[in-house]
This record gives C-alpha cells, sequence and structure tokens, in this order.
C-alpha cells in the first residue's frame, strides 16, 4: 500500500518525530491542506492556500507538494497557490508508460487545471518541474499567463548526451536498489548550500521519504530521456523567465544562467541557497514569484 493512502496526519506523526519538523507539520496539515481532483487516467494531488490570482507550483524528481510549504504560506495573502504532486508522487496516479517526456506529464498537468477550472495561473517550475512547465508552455492550452523556471533541469536526452544520460539513471536507480527511498533520504542531501539551517535539512529528508519507488523511476527516465530545449524553442518566450540558487551544485547558476542566455530569457539568483532555494529562502523566492503577479510585461 502506498503510504499516502493513510491520512495526512496520522502520516505526519509516523513518518518523522524530529522535533525540528514539529512547527512545519503543524503548519502543513492546518494551512496547506491536501486535496485531489479527478483527471482522465486517475488523480492529481496537491496542496493549496489564500485566495486571489493563482500560482501553480511544480516541484522536482526527490520532493513533493508539501515541500513548497513556507513558500506557499508567504504568497497566500495575495494568491491562491497550488503545489502538485506529480504523476507517481503522493496521492497522484502514476503516468502508465514507463518512459514518459516531459509533455506526457505536462497533459496530466493541464487536466489538473482545467478540473480546477484554472483559466489562468504564473506557472512555477523547480529543477525537473521545470522540464515539465517547458512541455506545458510548448505543448499546453495556454493558462500559464508567466512562468519560472527555477533551477531547471535541462535533462540529458539530446543526442550528446546519451552517455551522461546512462550514468546518471545508473547511479539513480542503482541508489534506488540498494538503499530504497529511506535510505536515500537519510544520505546527506546535495540539494541544501552550507547556509541551511537544521529545519531545511529535516524537512528535505521528511519530504524525500514520502517518494514512491515507482514514480521516482518514471521520473529518473525522465531525466534522462528528455531535454528541455526543444520545448522553450517551441513556447511562447514572452513571461517566461529563469532563476537558480547562487550556490546550486546540482543544476548550477552558469548552467541556469547559460539556459536564459540561449532564449534570451530574463535570470535572477537566490542568494545565500542552494539547489531546493524555495526551501532555504522562501521569503526571497516567493518574492520573485510575487513579482510575476504583479508584471504586466
Amino acid at each position: 500500500m502506498h503510504p499516502h493512502t493513510a491520512s495526512a496526519s496520522a502520516s505526519a506523526t509516523a513518518v518523522s518525530c524530529d522535533d525540528a519538523l514539529r512547527e512545519p507539520l503543524a503548519l502543513l496539515e492546518g494551512r496547506f491542506a491536501e486535496g485531489s481532483v479527478e483527471v482522465p487516467g486517475g488523480r492529481v494531488s496537491y496542496r493549496s492556500c489564500g485566495s486571489g490570482p493563482v500560482v501553480v507550483l511544480l516541484h522536482g524528481i526527490s520532493s513533493g507538494a508539501a515541500s513548497w510549504l513556507q513558500c506557499a504560506l508567504k504568497l497566500e495573502s495575495q494568491a491562491r497557490v497550488i503545489a502538485w504532486n506529480a504523476p507517481g508522487y503522493g496521492r497522484s496516479t502514476p503516468l502508465t508508460m514507463s518512459q514518459p517526456k516531459a509533455v506526457d506529464y505536462a497533459r496530466r498537468l493541464q487536466d489538473m487545471l482545467q478540473a480546477l477550472e484554472v483559466e489562468q495561473c504564473v506557472l512555477v517550475g523547480h529543477s525537473l518541474g521545470a522540464l515539465m512547465a517547458a512541455a506545458y508552455l510548448a505543448h499546453g492550452d495556454g493558462r500559464a499567463r508567466r512562468t519560472l523556471l527555477a533551477d531547471p533541469a535541462l535533462g540529458y536526452g539530446a543526442a550528446s548526451k546519451q552517455e551522461r544520460a546512462h550514468q546518471v539513471r545508473e547511479e539513480r536507480l542503482g541508489a534506488l536498489r540498494t538503499l530504497g527511498i529511506a535510505g536515500m533520504a537519510q544520505k546527506p542531501t546535495r540539494l541544501l548550500s552550507a547556509h541551511a539551517s537544521a529545519q531545511d535539512h529535516a524537512w528535505v529528508r521528511w519530504n524525500m521519504q514520502w517518494l514512491d519507488a515507482s514514480g521516482y523511476t518514471q521520473a529518473v527516465q525522465l531525466l534522462c530521456g528528455d531535454d528541455i530545449a526543444p520545448y522553450l524553442q517551441a513556447a511562447p518566450r514572452r513571461g517566461l523567465s529563469v532563476a537558480c540558487g547562487a550556490e546550486d551544485i546540482v543544476t548550477t547558476p552558469q548552467a541556469s544562467e547559460g539556459l536564459a542566455r540561449q532564449f534570451e530569457l530574463p535570470f535572477k539568483l537566490v542568494d545565500a541557497a542552494g539547489h531546493a532555494c524555495y526551501i532555504e529562502q522562501p521569503s526571497q523566492f516567493a518574492a520573485l514569484i510575487s513579482a510575476q503577479l504583479t508584471s504586466t510585461n
């Protein structure tokens, strides 16, 4: 049985009793509640708070909707925040194919937006979520008024990256086979910088403990089998921008800025933050999103 079939409050207690998580877990259940919506092919689960113009948040490969908690709460006074669990994450139904592409996730995102009657939104994709967001921009139905790609995973699907794709696939799936999800969650994380607090580290571990092995495997196949560049080539550029944690060692500032330059997109750094910049610096990151809400460019 998948762990999220239990109630969220019970699961929160079962997964971790870490004192550092008492406050965020209480906030999670009280102010960033989990819901779900039926879509063609299954269900999408998500967390939401606030009211107003819609912000949609897409997490990365080692995370989930709950990870956006602090950032979401900083936006709830000015926006309706919806953080999805990607297919195969949380209580969201996995995709049917073993090696999905970003456009397959984008199709499920479009179904969720339609089911939730979201006509227009600011779309934020972090890491692998940025690859999904780019695919939605290229092939979706145009509900994203503005889009922020944060610490974007570029993907290893290009012909020139096949050797690296094989290496990354073997590393990630090998760790899954030998350590399991619980063991992976306890490894020292590369997602945070030296500025991260003990609570940040505990939060990354807690969110990673909820990964589903099959959903994670599909996401690894996406990472290694797709490429963000063709999607951005096909996507409208208006309202599109890139950001990155200034101390990100996973998808580096150099790589993110290079992507921005390639497609002539605005680029911003999130100071004193690693890859999971919205966890380390939720106020800074929320300010970037807030600027998207008010921008007329």
